[in-house]
């Protein structure tokens, strides 16, 4: 068993990972970090976490795993201040929802100690944030994408695709190039169709959500996704995320020439391709 896990960040994914941690016995201590002591100290009471700290050197102090769960924006700064803290024994990870950039920061702050650092991510979560919202099984049966760096300790790997298969997730491997597009087309696009369509709405009529049936609210849900998250997301994989929705917009304007031209033929091609590519996912 892992001697001891430290979570920077104690909010929906890192609170979650701490539940699964601890409800499948897979560190003696779960010990959690961040800079506002009464948010640690009510995750201590709500069994979320073990130990805590709001001094850096003391969460790293005798860590198996440091795992890096806030924003993407905020990683540098913080690779920065716990590299005092490193040693070859301690393992880092993360749950970013972008991986070219991380890598390129890890080792540009890092240097030898990049050989540990494994990037990961989860996909998974809710649009809710805080550790109030986090779940023990938020991972069973879900993806977890780890993008190894060429320099990536094989022990480090295989470390942290332990820990995670031990929370329940399915592990898969892929470059950190791969895992942008792929999420940029799979997550961060229809993130911002949801942000779009919500102020798009209240900008025509600031009334119209009152009469919102249930399409609205499933299509526009993910918009109550955390914005200093999303806002980080955009910046660093705006390439990814700026082609998609140019290639979007491409689909939008076929769209409305079927509809302009009465073209019914297009448009029942158009849905009925669309449902059953739906269905079959869900089915």
């Amino acid at each position: 068993m892992i001697n001891k896990i430290t979570i920077i960040g104690v909010g929906l994914i890192g609170g979650s990972l701490a539940k699964a941690i601890k409800e499948n016995n897979l560190a003696k201590v779960v010990f959690g970090y961040g800079r506002d002591l009464n948010r640690l100290e009510k995750a201590k009471k709500a069994n979320v976490i073990d130990q805590f700290s709001t001094n850096l050197k003391d969460a790293i102090n005798d860590s198996d795993i440091v795992i890096i769960a806030t924003p993407v924006g905020s990683f540098k700064e913080i690779l920065i201040e716990i590299k005092p803290f490193l040693t070859s024994k301690i393992v880092i990870s993360d749950v970013g929802s972008t991986k070219t950039n991380i890598a390129l920061i890890v080792s540009q702050t890092l240097g030898d100690y990049s050989n540990y650092f494994i990037p990961a991510h989860p996909i998974a979560g809710k649009e809710k944030s805080g550790f109030e919202a986090s779940e023990s099984n938020l991972f069973n049966n879900r993806k977890v994408i780890i993008t190894p760096l060429e320099t990536s300790s094989p022990d480090s790997i295989n470390l942290i695709q332990k820990m995670w298969e031990g929370t329940g997730a399915d592990v898969d491997f892929m470059s950190p190039e791969s895992h942008d597009e792929l999420l940029g087309m799979t997550s961060h696009l229809p993130h911002m169709l949801a942000f779009s369509l919500v102020n798009y709405l209240i900008s025509k009529n600031p009334s119209a959500s009152i009469y919102a049936a249930g399409g609205f609210k499933d299509f526009s849900r993910i918009a109550s996704g955390d914005a200093v998250m999303w806002r980080d997301i955009c910046i660093q994989n705006k390439d990814q995320i700026i082609d998609h929705i140019r290639g979007y917009q491409k689909t939008l304007n076929s769209l409305v020439d079927a509809i302009e031209n009465e073209n019914s033929d297009e448009l029942d091609l158009l849905f009925t391709s669309a449902k059953k590519t739906r269905d079959s996912w869900v089915g």
